[in-house]
């Protein structure tokens, strides 16, 4: 039958689509210098490195990673402990299910030698490993609805396939809820083991399967009412006990085949039981065929890239090293998010309705430059590649261990010499104009200020300790910071509490910071000063000022 190839036709799909991923990160370019690389040298130099770690010491280093980075998830571990769990109770259930009830066929003969999908513990451990990944679902649903700081962006192949996982989820809990239920597979178990030369014995059977198996089964032909317990226990444990233990170890499936019970006769009719497992079933493979195509493949990629770090930073790689690197980067990224939340640039998002400010956003923007975006796509990707200070922040914090920073700046370079100006020479164009037109959002309405400039309350508890001054470390580069900057990070708090906004729009200060949030993270009185200084530019540049515009104005006022 056609359906009885559906496995072998998904599993077809899944390793083409595998062998294409895996490709790319051979023939895609990124960056000016991948052009003259060919696919065959970038091989052989993955080759050697590879073979290089394997018949060296560090091979003892790339198991450790393994054990402690990918079976254990310790980066996610050190970041986040709720996450941690979360995430290895969905990753781990989803797999385990996978290998033992999905592949049992193949696994269980090897692991087990009396496995049976309706005996203990294979029926409650099954039922385990899906509260597990529901369990996991649900955390990671709270805890992005709780604790997000920045909005999460997601395609809708991602939703399809978390739908998807949805589906396969609940309709096996259904299905073995109807199983538990159906009086048409008691009967086939009957047809097939006991046939129906003591009709006496199959009624004490089926009266111990409605009270101890918890069958929906309708009364007995010759409607006997008394319940022989030692009768059918005795012929369940001679034609039954081998394959079916009791289902009320089925944690999930059990109690939900009692909120069913009284549909289970037209259930039965309808064989629901047969319609479930055909959508169980497909469901399953069309997962299988998709997850190449979808960000599951990070399942693959991002071990690989883990483990892959450990030689170091990208750019220190030998130069045929590099792409592979870069684009196995792109497909380890899970778009969880985490980059956006300590993104030093994320409050800019707020006022320029650019998506591509956000890292993860910028990401798929890169993936979109590799393969040839629109114009259009990529005049946004380059505001929002020139607006990143390359502070380092979203490498230090991503779970996948991708090597942003690495990216930014090559990708950044890539759109250079396609002749996208950088954000700050379109800002000085933009100044230069006559009647400079105020920004919108993506709601077609003027950016709305974050208001940080306008509420005196923001500065009520500046002290002017200078400890934001201290820990800049654009003031540190400067031998002569008066000269170089014009304004300190604290002098501009002070014009801010004297209310002196305009004097603070013209200063250099706004211009050199590189928004690595240090000043706003060490004050002491927990002071929004980097989120201060960010206003302060996106207001000047919307009304088309620059620092040398408003130069001499800075002169004046108190510094403190």
């Amino acid at each position: 039958m056609l359906i009885s190839n559906v496995p072998y036709i998904a599993l077809g799909i899944c390793l083409a689509g595998l062998v294409w991923r895996i490709s790319r990160w051979f023939l895609n370019d990124i960056g000016p210098a991948a052009n003259a690389l060919s696919t065959g040298r970038r091989l052989a130099a993955t080759g050697r490195a590879f073979l290089g770690t394997l018949f060296s010491p560090r091979l003892f280093r790339l198991i450790g990673v393994f054990l402690w980075e990918v079976v254990l998830q310790g980066h996610l571990l050190r970041q986040d402990r709720l996450r941690w769990a979360m995430h290895m109770a969905m990753c781990y259930g989803f797999l385990l299910l996978v290998l033992l009830h999905a592949l049992d066929d193949w696994t269980a003969p090897v692991l087990f030698a009396d496995y049976y999908p309706t005996r203990n513990p294979f029926r409650w451990l099954r039922n385990l490993l899906a509260a597990l990944v529901l369990i996991g679902v649900l955390g990671t649903i709270i805890r992005l609805c709780t604790r997000t700081r920045t909005k999460r962006f997601r395609s809708y192949a991602d939703r399809l396939f978390l739908l998807l996982l949805a589906v396969i989820i609940a309709s096996g809990i259904l299905l073995e809820s109807s199983q538990i239920l159906s009086p048409s597979i008691f009967t086939e178990m009957v047809e097939d083991y006991m046939g129906d030369d003591d009709p006496e014995e199959v009624a004490a059977l089926r009266q111990y399967w409605v009270a101890e198996m918890g069958a929906a089964l309708p009364s007995s032909p010759s409607g006997d009412t008394i319940y022989d317990g030692e009768t059918g226990q005795m012929a369940h444990e001679a034609y039954c006990a081998s394959c079916h233990s009791r289902p009320q170890t089925a944690f999930l499936s059990y109690p939900v085949s009692r909120l069913l019970t009284p549909a289970a006769g037209l259930m039965d009719a309808l064989r629901i039981d047969i319609w479930l497992w055909t959508l169980h079933y497909l469901a399953s493979c069309l997962a299988l065929a998709c997850l190449p195509f979808s960000k599951f493949f990070h399942l693959l990629a991002t071990p690989v890239n883990l483990m892959a770090r450990i030689a170091g930073p990208v750019a220190t790689r030998p130069p045929a090293l590099r792409p592979p690197r870069r684009v196995l980067g792109l497909d380890a990224c899970t778009h969880c998010g985490v980059c956006n939340e300590h993104c030093s640039v994320a409050p800019v998002y707020q006022v320029i309705a650019n998506a591509t400010i956000l890292p993860s956003e910028k990401l798929r923007g890169v993936k979109r430059q590799v393969t040839g975006g629109a114009a259009g796509e990529m005049g946004m990707l380059a505001e929002g590649s020139f607006i990143c200070t390359l502070c380092g922040r979203c490498t230090q914090w991503c779970p996948s261990g991708i090597d942003l920073q690495d990216l930014w700046k090559t990708s950044r370079q890539a759109l250079i010499d396609k002749g996208f100006p950088p954000f700050y020479d379109r800002a000085a164009i933009r100044a230069e104009s006559a009647a400079p037109t105020p920004r919108s959002t993506a709601a077609g309405t003027p950016p709305a200020s974050l208001g940080l400039t306008d509420r005196p309350e923001t500065f009520w508890d500046c002290v002017q300790c200078t400890t934001c001054t201290s820990v800049c470390p654009v003031v540190a580069a400067s031998d002569d910071p008066q000269r170089d900057l014009d304004l300190t990070p604290q002098q501009i708090m002070n014009l801010m509490r004297l209310q002196l906004k305009e004097e603070a729009l013209g200063c250099r200060m706004l211009w050199d910071c590189v928004t690595c949030y240090q000043c706003q993270e060490h004050c002491p009185q927990n002071v929004k000063v980097a989120d201060v200084l960010y206003e302060l530019r996106n207001e000047a540049c919307r009304r088309g000022l620059s620092s040398a515009t408003k130069l001499e104005k800075s002169k004046g006022p108190v510094h403190g």
